[in-house]
């Protein structure tokens, strides 16, 4: 599937044989659990296909569309929220933990689905959102319904306000979504948000880190430990695979709830996972930090430790390496590495991966220092380029500096160049399946599917648009529902035509029937990377700096049991060592006209050789 072109010779200087240098990561062998060297594809439920055509994907949908799933390699999928919830932020403010939203279908479609996947060996991870509820959860209505100081309210984080009478905050907390984090109720039984109404009694506040319709619970109250832990039974005994756990370190906060004078936003993650137009500084530490980790007393709090090695407890009691995977947006890596300690949680995103900038330094960087970090735990590394939460990477790495990372892209604003974006985004994804360890794939990035630029205001439903007065554009430009056929109305997201956000006109060329069996596609290179990484078992396999490159700011070479991994990101094409045996590209690449040619791989272009 690989085009190689013939061209003329070449005028750069030629490789020595590709000697690798000293191991940096001495590999794990033949993995006993699934999830150590798996690709897990992300399925964002309401983009991801409509079964009943009333433009909002479902979970039949998800099971008309397994055999592309299984056609494309993949060995489990992750399902972001499907549970009941009035959908202020896309599922992720839950109303009830142990039922599948009509929005989506039933509790059958979702055991049909789990059986269609399993028959298809692919495994099901569903994503769990312990750090609050909706507000139309019952214990919320039930905390408003009750008096200060009851237990209802004890579940959540409620509060005495500051100031004379109570009317300022709790503490200086901002909101991930914009504004502050904490909303006033009025006083006593039957409380409700405060108004300004002239006779309104104003009582205590709330605690919501993300949307103030998603309060955010107590987790020192063993009442919600246990809630939890009896949600982790209900569908483990469904028979899924394991569980994504948003907003993994924010659960416990810092005694007292002290002030904090950090900003804490988009740029930093969780569950808003984007970022500013901040650059980072390609002379990032050694340490891979990329500015990507939360901090402040809400996040990453030594307590939520305890509260995994319980779950890890509770997956231990059900077979067939049940995992748990932490959306933790942690630096530096030694201190994320702490959430997959083997009493602990079994993955953790990469985020810091995520955030590099197309740079062979940095990456070479950030690469090393998560396998040496995680290494230390006897854990895999989870590595990650594009998810819900974050502008896709072939358009992020199609900006003019690709080391920007916007939260959402506006069509006023500068807009990415489609070509080198997805030119780019291919050979990161060629170099981040050629890495030792379990990699995630966001539904789309198979098709090499760009952000949605150009998204009216009007069809926003982002809270972050909402919260920052439309400051941000927000999330919903990588949500929009996939295109299955180009020619068919909504490109044949569902029988209608209807799709819950527009798409843009560009979808028709990336629709999965114009690029499925035609060599050099997108869908076509992922599926033969996927095929050929599981043949050559570099999920479990080594890493060794390619001497010649080793300390090259253009160049990125890695020795992965017997596969060279090779990354030009420089200007000037790259010269193979004759009689290398080219198994994947991320694009074509070319030979000479000589007796004995030689291959060429252009910019931006990763190529996986049989290692000399």
């Amino acid at each position: 599937m690989t085009r190689i072109d013939s061209t003329t010779p070449p005028t750069t200087a030629t490789l020595q044989p590709l000697a690798a240098g000293a191991l940096v990561h001495a590999g794990a062998g033949e993995a006993p659990e699934w999830w150590r060297d798996a690709v897990i594809y992300q399925v964002y439920p309401r983009s991801f296909a409509d079964g009943d055509g009333d433009g909002i994907g479902d979970l039949p949908g998800i099971t008309s569309k397994l055999d592309h799933l299984a056609e494309l390699g993949v060995d489990a999928v992750w399902l972001s929220p499907f549970y009941r919830s009035p959908q202020k932020d896309a599922g992720y403010d839950v109303a009830d933990y142990r039922d599948v939203d009509p929005l989506f279908g039933t509790l059958a479609d979702f055991d049909e689905l789990l059986a269609q996947a399993h028959a298809r060996g692919i495994r099901v991870i569903v994503d769990l959102v312990p750090n609050h509820t909706s507000d139309q959860h019952a214990w919320f209505q039930a905390a408003l319904a009750s008096p200060e100081g009851s237990a209802e309210r004890g579940r959540y984080v409620f509060r005495e306000g500051e100031g004379e009478h109570g009317e300022l905050p709790p503490n200086n907390w901002q909101s991930i979504f914009g504004g502050p984090a904490w909303t006033r109720v009025t006083a006593g039984a039957g409380a409700r948000p405060v108004t300004g109404a002239a006779d309104e009694v104003p009582g205590q506040w709330y605690l919501h880190l993300f949307d103030s319709s998603q309060p955010d619970l107590d987790w020192e109250n063993p009442e919600v430990r246990s809630e939890f832990e009896d949600v982790l039974r209900f569908w483990l005994d469904k028979g899924v695979d394991g569980f994504r756990i948003d907003v993994a370190h924010g659960m416990v906060k810092a005694p007292g709830l002290p002030d904090w004078d950090g900003s804490v936003s988009m740029v930093e993650g969780t569950e808003g996972g984007g970022a500013s137009d901040e650059v980072v500084d390609p002379g990032a530490p050694e340490d891979g930090s990329t500015g990507a980790g939360n901090s402040g007393p809400m996040f990453d709090q030594d307590g939520v430790h305890e509260i995994y090695r319980a779950w890890h407890r509770v997956l231990a009691e059900y077979d067939g390496d049940r995992a748990l995977v932490a959306e933790a947006w942690v630096e530096p890596l030694s201190r994320l590495a702490r959430y997959v300690r083997p009493d602990e949680m079994h993955q953790a995103f990469n985020f810091s991966f995520l955030t590099t900038p197309w740079s062979a330094a940095p990456l070479r960087t950030v690469i090393a220092a998560s396998l040496r970090a995680n290494d230390e735990v006897g854990a895999p590394t989870t590595w990650v380029l594009s998810n819900h939460d974050v502008v896709r990477h072939a358009s992020r790495l199609g900006l003019a500096d690709p080391g920007l990372r916007p939260n959402g892209i506006f069509a006023h604003e500068a807009q990415p160049d489609e070509e080198l974006g997805l030119r780019r985004a291919r050979a990161a994804s060629l170099l981040m399946l050629g890495l030792p360890g379990s990699s995630y794939l966001y539904q789309g990035e198979e098709l090499g599917l760009p952000e949605h630029t150009a998204l009216p205001d009007d069809v926003r439903e982002d809270p972050a648009f909402f919260r920052t007065q439309g400051a941000e554009a927000g999330r919903d430009g990588c949500r929009v529902p996939l295109p299955w056929h180009a020619e068919a109305p909504g490109h044949g997201f569902g029988p209608t035509g209807r799709t819950w956000l527009p798409q843009p006109e560009s979808y028709a060329r990336y629709a999965a029937d114009v690029q499925r069996g035609v060599a050099g596609s997108t869908y076509e290179t992922y599926r033969a990377a996927l095929a050929t990484r599981r043949a050559e078992r570099l999920g479990t396999g080594t890493l060794a700096w390619v001497e010649e490159h080793a300390g090259s700011d253009d160049v990125i070479a890695l020795r992965n049991r017997d596969v060279v991994v090779l990354t030009n990101l420089g200007s000037d094409p790259v010269v193979l060592p004759r009689g290398v045996e080219v198994l994947v590209a991320s694009g074509p690449v070319r030979t000479d006209r000589s007796a004995d040619p030689q291959v060429r791989v252009p910019s931006d272009t990763t190529v996986w050789l049989r290692a000399l």
